[in-house]
């Protein structure tokens, strides 16, 4: 029943592309994202439905759309630097076999984010691709809510659609995603047209972003953690009610900690003493030693170049025995191969300081494009604009988020962040072309030459 449900979803889904071509764009996005041909155990696991999808949303691109107008943006020509840097790592890469391996699906993510914005010329698709990635999280993070309020989870236990611990469906990577969708949803929930937001709607966003915000619990992530705070930051920073927003967090905080399982509160505590963790001590050894062979390949060693690492460090452990009073514990620990856990690191290692300078310039230039759309309309009432300045700021909320839970984890060329990206690289796209199209408001009176009187 499952494998039909999902067969029928998928292809009713591509087939209405065949009526509105840019449906192919979306159906490629939620395909990507849910991953429904690894949920399945029939057919569907063996239809290539994502290269189907991204086939014919190009092709009705190149045949059907409107063209005119279309200019690469600065962020979009950062994108396609990066997509041809990369291509040439690969080609030298140290570990040619598994570079390959993950470039068969980075290219596919640079471009699409390279070819996303190009489709988005109308508030509506804006609104529904939007509408998309929050929705195709929402069907992974959903269930996964409900397993943690009914008591279950834990780290490398909570079990969402598959039993896969790659891409999305790992537990640390969720946990970020899921708080960067947050603002998405509750954008939605505010200015969406496909669906208006009435009750109906702002309860299910609501669900949603609390589903959402369990990830970490259920997870046991301590990037989600981190992730939660610093969204309770940003949101405090444009926030007009700061001090009701700052109680109720404090209480809701007080309420939940208590009821929080020992095991999550164990783990969130070792973010203080990341020596007492060997995990967290795995990473600092990880980085230190990307740094060191940074120095001698400074253009990296390409994708999968941490294979080749050889890391030596001790875990120290401290028993307590009065207040003043430590007997510390050294644990040696040898690990070989092991994963950057962090995607500035990702960057450094695999493409060296070329490749971390350009996606450090492509993602905090994105940053201060959505500040400038935000400072702009953040006054706008008009039907036309005004949802910009709410859509650009919750763009900003989920980038910055991003490149935090980017510092823990390697997502650094996870294609659901390169959606947002060329989501906001169509929104700052779409305001420029609006705004060119626009007529030049008439000078003001004072402003013209006063005429000359009349003689007798």
């Amino acid at each position: 029943m499952l494998d039909l449900f999902l067969l029928s979803c998928v292809l009713g889904f591509i087939g209405a592309g065949f009526r509105k071509p840019f449906i192919f764009v979306l159906a490629y996005s939620y395909i990507d994202i849910v991953a429904p041909q690894k949920v399945s155990w029939g057919i569907l696991s063996h239809i290539p439905v994502s290269l189907i999808a991204f086939l014919c949303a190009f092709l009705s691109w190149f045949v059907a759309e409107d063209k005119n107008g279309i200019r690469i943006s600065l962020r979009q020509f950062l994108l396609l630097t990066l997509l041809v840097y990369c291509g040439l790592t690969t080609q030298a890469a140290d570990f040619p076999v598994e570079a390959a391996e993950k470039w068969a699906w980075v290219w596919k993510a640079l471009l699409w984010a390279l070819f996303l914005p190009l489709t988005l010329r109308t508030r509506l698709r804006i609104e529904a691709i939007t509408l998309i990635l929050a929705l195709s999280i929402g069907v992974i993070v959903i269930g996964g809510g409900i397993k943690t309020a009914a008591g279950g989870g834990g780290y490398g236990e909570l079990r969402l659609l598959v039993n896969d611990n790659t891409g999305l469906y790992e537990g640390s990577i969720i946990s970020a995603v899921a708080i960067a969708v947050i603002p998405l949803a509750l954008w939605l929930s505010r200015y969406g047209t496909i669906f208006p937001p009435d009750w109906r709607v702002k309860i299910f966003a609501w669900a949603l972003c609390f589903a959402c915000a369990l990830m970490p619990i259920g997870t046991g992530a301590r990037t989600g953690l981190v992730c939660v705070v610093v969204l309770a930051a940003m949101i405090l920073r444009t926030a007009k009610r700061r001090m009701l927003i700052v109680s109720v967090m404090a209480a809701g905080a007080l309420i939940a900690v208590p009821l929080l399982p020992k095991e999550f509160t164990d783990r969130m505590s070792t973010i203080r003493n990341h020596q007492s963790d060997q995990s967290a001590s795995t990473r600092v050894a990880v980085w230190k030693w990307t740094i060191e062979f940074a120095k001698r390949h400074p253009f990296g060693g390409g994708f999968e170049a941490y294979r080749q690492n050889k890391l030596t460090y001790d875990t120290v452990k401290a028993d307590y025995a009065g207040d003043n009073n430590a007997a510390l514990e050294y644990q040696p620990i040898v690990e070989q191969g092991r994963a950057y856990h962090s995607s500035y690191f990702e960057m450094l290692g695999e493409q060296g300081y070329p490749g971390l300078a350009l996606w450090l310039s492509l993602h905090l230039l994105g940053v201060w494009q959505m500040e400038l759309l935000r400072r702009r309309y953040r006054k706008e009432t008009s039907e036309e604009f005004r949802w910009v300045a709410p859509l650009a700021e919750a763009l900003q909320q989920a980038q910055v988020i991003y490149l935090v839970g980017s510092t823990f984890v390697g997502i650094a060329f996870q294609p659901f962040c390169y959606m947002l990206v060329g989501l906001q690289c169509g929104l700052w796209a779409y305001i420029k072309r609006v705004r060119t199209a626009q007529p030049q408001p008439f000078r003001k009176a004072a402003q013209q030459p006063a005429p000359r009187p009349a003689t007798a």
